[in-house]
């Protein structure tokens, strides 16, 4: 499985892959490597490192070398750029740090603050948009598909539930090989929702619907064109006023075509014509348009860590009715042990979320609630190690410390290149 993100030719998010992930182990020497960028750490620091029964440790300072240790094993051994961590533990202090660069070209550092792709992550916000119309009464979950868009296969069995949940049995679009020889020959180009659609549908379907769990872009496609035709607004747009607005995320978009505000880091990727690693930090993420388009920055996926996870918005008020809230954390099981997918959300070991990734970045924006502890990773490269996403390898090595019963160890699935 891979994770909730949007990969070029494979399944992107946290749930029906195969294979096995191997952390890192906790302990170690720190590595030294190029300067690591400015480091942003707050908080008081808590009188211990013990653990308390929500089984999060303190953040003292002897946790925190620890985690920079773990972050640079990490950086070495996928050789992974720049990288910024955020750690919030409420009581027990809190951990801002970035790591390496943003630019190899000109060493310019990787900072806290920098706009960067989100990738998967997108799904959370277009899936949040659904619910908002299921509360209004607008649409229902398990409604069928057919009867928002036309020429889907199997359109009148599968449900919106089960394209939420990931289960519809569709072919996922972006591991198509014309889709991605199209998009690797000219990453400039812009693809419309139904140009995506139409190399998924040239496919079989894989299983019936609600059979199985198989981790698919095109389902949050026809979902985003759902929550177009029903709310009457632009996706983008609906995303924009009905869940940023309202969340105070000032730092977080939906671009509609290749723009990228800055600052910015550049981001690295080997899902190339050639194989070769490229910048795409200018690539037009329109090809992932409702699975995986969104840009942010740490500090907003701190803030939608928790909104997404508990459906209350920072102000207090209600952004999904509880009842609504209740189906989305609803995680069955998947192929993978200790991993859950819900509605547009994963459960990994008690912490809820997602992660994400496309070409030249991945991230990963989780919430543990028994210790109302939130961690975000971002980084500029998507590029694998031994088959093993770097995101994940930063989650498991961070959890494996900060939150030992609660390892983030989610297995990653093998890049079909």
């Amino acid at each position: 499985m891979t994770h909730p993100y949007i990969r070029l030719r494979r399944g992107a998010v946290v749930a029906a892959a195969v294979g096995a992930l191997v952390a890192p182990a906790a302990g170690g020497a720190a590595v030294a490597l190029p300067s690591a960028g400015g480091s942003v750490v707050t908080g008081t620091e808590p009188p211990s490192p013990s653990s308390s029964g929500d089984g999060v440790v303190a953040l003292t300072p002897a946790v925190r070398q620890q985690v920079d240790a773990a972050v640079r094993r990490v950086m070495k051994q996928a050789n992974v750029p720049g990288v910024s961590v955020g750690i919030w533990t409420p009581g027990k202090g809190r951990y801002v740090k970035s790591f390496g660069v943003a630019d190899k070209s000109t060493g310019r550092p990787m900072n806290p603050d920098l706009f960067m792709r989100i990738g998967s992550e997108t799904k959370t916000f277009t899936v949040t948009a659904v619910l908002q119309l299921v509360d209004e009464g607008k649409i229902g979950l398990d409604d069928t598909i057919d009867q928002y868009v036309d020429g889907v296969p199997n359109g009148d069995e599968i449900t919106l539930r089960q394209l939420a949940g990931m289960r519809s049995g569709l072919f996922n679009y972006s591991e198509d090989e014309d889709f991605f020889k199209a998009l690797t020959s000219d990453p400039d180009r812009p693809f419309t929702p139904r140009q995506l659609l139409g190399y998924s549908f040239k496919h079989p379907v894989l299983f019936p619907p609600g059979a199985q769990f198989s981790y698919c872009n095109t389902n949050l496609i026809l979902l985003g064109l759902v929550v177009e035709q029903m709310s009457g607004q632009r996706l983008d747009d609906y995303v924009q006023e009905h869940i940023l607005d309202p969340a105070g995320l000032d730092d977080t978009l939906f671009p509609v075509g290749a723009e990228f505000p800055t600052p910015h880091s550049q981001g690295y990727t080997d899902q190339t014509a050639t194989g070769e690693v490229e910048d795409a930090a200018n690539w037009n993420p329109s090809w992932g348009w409702a699975a995986g388009a969104m840009i942010s920055k740490l500090e907003d996926l701190r803030v939608w860590a928790r909104t997404v996870a508990t459906g209350v918005l920072p102000d207090g008020r209600r952004m999904i009715s509880p009842a609504t809230q209740k189906q989305r954390l609803t995680t069955p099981p998947t192929p993978i042990p200790g991993a859950g997918y819900g509605l547009g959300i994963f459960d990994v070991q008690g912490w809820i979320g997602h992660n994400g990734s496309l070409p030249g970045y991945e991230s990963l924006t989780i919430y543990l609630p028994s210790a109302q502890a939130t961690l975000v990773v971002v980084l500029n490269t998507d590029v694998n190690y031994r088959n093993q996403e770097p995101s994940t390898l930063f989650g498991d090595a961070i959890t494996t410390i900060v939150s030992p019963d609660h390892v983030f160890d989610l297995p990653a699935e093998p890049a079909a290149r």
